[in-house]
């Protein structure tokens, strides 16, 4: 089995890996950098669980290889707080009660965070889509909606 030496950002710390071909970066970050946030739910891309943000783009972790990654910026859930503070989308998500078991939380925050990034000022139709890739079986949907469009309208007050 041959191995390659990647170096990447995640969530502003470098690091250097050394890792198989075959390995995800999803198995990556789990296994060799220890960030188990992002979570394992289809190893497909079907559920979005695995969601992170590869160069400001919201992808799935389980379909990248890790050795793509040579030279990336990650954002892991565990990036989204910053000094501390929680990001104003894991605070809208508590208070709106778009949480209940947590597995595909990370996956959609993570998926909301690259909308926001790109679209301060989102339409209800733009967050559902952006969202679309993440599947949640407990809560539905519109609690998250909520969340992401109060999210929005805090960062980026209407003028």
């Amino acid at each position: 089995m041959s191995f390659h030496r990647i170096t990447l950002t995640i969530n502003h710390t470098l690091y250097q890996v050394d890792i198989p071909g075959h390995l995800t970066l999803l198995q990556m970050l789990r296994e060799k950098v220890g960030l188990t946030g992002t979570k394992n739910g289809c190893a497909s891309g079907e559920c979005g669980a695995c969601t992170v943000l590869l160069n400001g783009d919201a992808v799935n972790s389980c379909m990248v290889l890790a050795a793509e990654c040579d030279g990336a910026d990650v954002v892991t859930i565990e990036g989204l707080a910053q000094d501390g503070e929680m990001d104003s989308l894991q605070k809208f998500i508590i208070e709106e009660g778009g949480v209940q078991c947590g597995f595909c939380t990370p996956g959609i925050l993570m998926s909301a965070r690259a909308l926001l990034n790109r679209n301060p000022h989102p339409t209800e139709f733009e967050i559902r889509e952006a969202i679309s890739g993440n599947l949640c079986r407990c809560t539905g949907y519109n609690r998250i909606v909520a969340a992401i469009s109060k999210a929005a309208q805090y960062e980026h007050p209407a003028a």
